[in-house]
């Protein structure tokens, strides 16, 4: 019985657009699959939206939707882009399915009743302004080890080092930028220490990415603690039975998801789910893809989680590097976020599939996308050596040959060279070398391009005693390439798809050694066409411009959702009266604005230079710089400031005052007065 082979891709997070960092993900692993099926091997490639935490939370609550309709917008948003881009999944599905629901919540009172469990009272941060406990994702300060700055709440990228969020120096809530305050709350949490004899056996026994064992070998070095896998509500996630107001973090919930749409799968097709994923099962390996931001989650707690609920360990874990755009991060001011949608305006999809392939090896090495180097490589490749040989051979077969190949070849022993290569490239598909391979495939289309040349079919074509041999090294040219193409499948097959369309037949790896002689083929159209630089000077823009437009719809949805919960809070709170004493210490004074201009670090501060009269000269600042698009007209005009309100200071400077506003139905407008008047107490 052949094995059964589970691929799973690191579930994309709902509540963003894909870019392409992700397609590079994506790309590796279909490109895997795609040759796995080649070969005849039985996979299922499965994948999923991670539908819960805060994130999805808090967006879709700015967004006045549902987050389940968030999570399902963005889920069919996925599904167009990846099949836009020839990612095969057999199963993509969600982790706010009801399978999955069931599937996480039986897999935890599993757990529970092995003894796997452990319950304790735990002093967590809290969001004072927004109400909430933070996740450790939305805690950063300065890390307790290397004393990086603007560290996330359970690890630090700089040095990798592994601490709960209380560690952190000088914490701050992402959400708020407000310091939060320490509250006890009873959290579950997954007892990992019993399981560190297993995990480095696992670790003695697996093929590992040698980054990923050293790293596991670090934090075996430094204790495994146990894992915090509750949550305070609020929060959108999956509830943990028989507990009030708790729900299963993220990093419990999302892994777990593979598992979910694999059984949604196995639901589809009347497979036996429970048999394949058990530990006792010998016939499935399964394959973990994820980036190297998320090692730790998958090196350690998910084969934790797998042991003790009683599945298969993964196979392996493969994890790849992050995307870099000609040498740098991806920028949003520089244009070079570019979104997966928008790149498919400009580009094919299996250019880029062929330039990430160029680059990909088994290391963790980051790729970087440098868009000279796309250009010429994909133009120099694709266009002047894989589709040149069939362009330059078809043109015979057609004025001569009515498209029909030859029964026999010029040069059978020279073909059966071109083979004896065929099994290493399909080892380098395998161990995930795919810059090994495109190397050995291009020296191929270079032999078939010398073996065109030399053999010069334009001069063999002049006499008419030759068109047997005209007949034979044009099909023995187009041979080539249909091995060329063959091969490139896994990588380009958009492309392939028309080559295949032309050649008139399905291509597969078996087929390569199956040379269809005297086959009629069809008339050679154009397969791919060449790029141009310019083309990435209009995506490069068209980028800047989204990441423009996005930043400010993030920002009027923040103030729309302010304004809402402003009026919300206004009309549930209970009046309070204040005494006309109370009233008689607010200092009122009529000021004159003398300068007036916006603080460009902030979305919603206008900065002012306010007279008060006697030499008294006050620098304020408002929170409203979205009601007043010119603030130099405002220079001149007479407002009412609350002159005794302590100094504030704030990250711009220090704010001296208050200037009063009211609300009206065209918005905030500042309360003046008619016609110019002297600065001074209001009486």
């Amino acid at each position: 019985m052949s094995k059964k082979t589970l691929v799973t891709v690191a579930l994309p997070y709902a509540n963003n657009d894909l870019h392409l960092g992700h397609m590079l993900e994506y790309t590796q692993v279909d490109i895997w699959v795609r040759y796995l099926r080649m070969i005849g091997k039985d996979v299922s490639f499965i994948g999923g939206a991670d539908a819960h935490g805060t994130p999805i939370m808090l967006r879709s609550r700015l967004l006045g939707i549902t987050p389940n309709q968030l999570v399902t917008d963005f889920r069919n948003n996925y599904l167009d882009i990846f099949k836009d881009y020839n990612i095969s999944f057999d199963n993509f599905s969600s982790t706010e399915n009801k399978i999955h629901h069931d599937n996480v919540q039986e897999i935890y009172k599993n757990l529970e009743q092995k003894g796997y469990i452990v319950e304790k009272e735990i002093e967590q941060f809290y969001d004072t302004v927004e109400q909430m406990f933070l996740p450790d994702r939305y805690i950063k300060g300065e890390c307790p080890n290397c004393h990086a700055p603007d560290q996330y709440g359970d690890n630090c990228e700089v040095c990798s080092s592994i601490y709960s969020p209380t560690e952190l120096i000088n914490p701050y809530s992402v959400l708020s930028k407000s310091k939060p305050e320490l509250r006890k709350s009873v959290h579950q949490f997954f007892d990992l220490p019993q399981f560190e004899q297993k995990l480095q056996t696992w670790l003695t026994e697996s093929k590992i990415q040698p980054e990923i064992a050293n790293k596991m070998r670090e934090w075996f070095e430094q204790g495994l603690q146990q894992w915090d896998i509750s949550r305070d509500a609020p929060y959108f996630g999956i509830e943990v039975p028989g507990k009030a107001d708790k729900y299963f973090y993220v990093w419990l919930d999302a892994p777990i998801g593979y598992l979910s749409s694999f059984k949604e799968f196995c639901q589809e097709k009347g497979l036996d789910y429970e048999s394949l994923i058990s530990a006792d099962n010998e016939q499935m390996e399964m394959y973990n893809f994820i980036g190297k931001d998320i090692i730790y989650f998958h090196s350690l707690f998910w084969p934790a989680l797998l042991m003790g609920a009683g599945y298969r360990l993964p196979s392996n874990i493969f994890a790849h590097g992050y995307v870099t755009v000609n040498g740098v991060k991806m920028s949003k001011s520089r244009g070079t976020f570019i979104k997966a949608k928008t790149w498919l305006k400009y580009v094919e999809a299996d250019a880029l599939r062929y330039y990430y392939a160029a680059k990909l090896n088994p290391s963790i090495a980051d790729v970087d996308l440098n868009l000279e180097d796309f250009v010429s490589r994909v133009n120099a490749d694709i266009v002047n050596k894989y589709v040149n040989i069939a362009s330059r051979a078809s043109s015979f077969l057609t004025k001569q040959f009515n498209n029909r190949l030859a029964v026999d070849l010029d040069e059978p022993l020279n073909y059966q060279a071109f083979t004896t290569k065929f099994e290493e490239i399909g080892q380098a598909f395998y161990s995930l070398n795919y810059s090994k391979a495109i190397r050995e495939i291009s020296a191929l289309a270079d032999e078939a391009n010398r073996y065109f040349t030399e053999r010069a079919p334009w001069v063999i074509a002049k006499d008419p005693e030759r068109q047997k041999e005209l007949h034979r090294v044009c099909t023995q040219t187009i041979f080539y390439f249909r091995a060329i193409m063959t091969l490139l499948k896994p990588i380009v097959p958009e492309i392939v798809a028309k080559a295949e369309a032309f050649l008139g037949e399905s291509l597969t790896w078996a087929s390569l050694n199956q040379l269809p002689f005297g086959k009629q083929i069809n008339q050679f159209t154009p397969i791919f066409t060449r790029l141009e630089n310019a083309t990435f000077e209009k995506l490069i823009e068209e980028s800047k411009a989204e990441a423009q437009a996005e930043k400010a719809l993030n920002e009027k949805l923040q103030q729309d959702f302010e304004a809402k919960q402003n009026n919300g809070q206004e009309d549930v709170q209970p009046r309070e009266f204040i005494s006309i004493d109370d009233f008689t210490k607010v200092d009122l004074r009529l000021g004159v604005v003398l300068e007036c201009s916006e603080v460009k670090e902030s979305n919603k501060l206008l900065q002012f230079k306010v007279d008060l009269g006697n030499g008294d000269i006050r620098n304020i600042f408002s929170g409203i710089k979205s009601y007043y698009n010119k603030p130099e007209e405002l220079v001149g005009t007479n407002v009412v400031v609350v002159a005794n309100l302590a100094p504030r200071k704030m990250k711009f400077g220090v704010s001296e005052g208050m200037i009063l506003s009211a609300e009206t139905a065209d918005g905030l407008n500042l309360i003046t007065v008619n016609g110019k008047k002297s600065p001074g107490k209001v009486a």
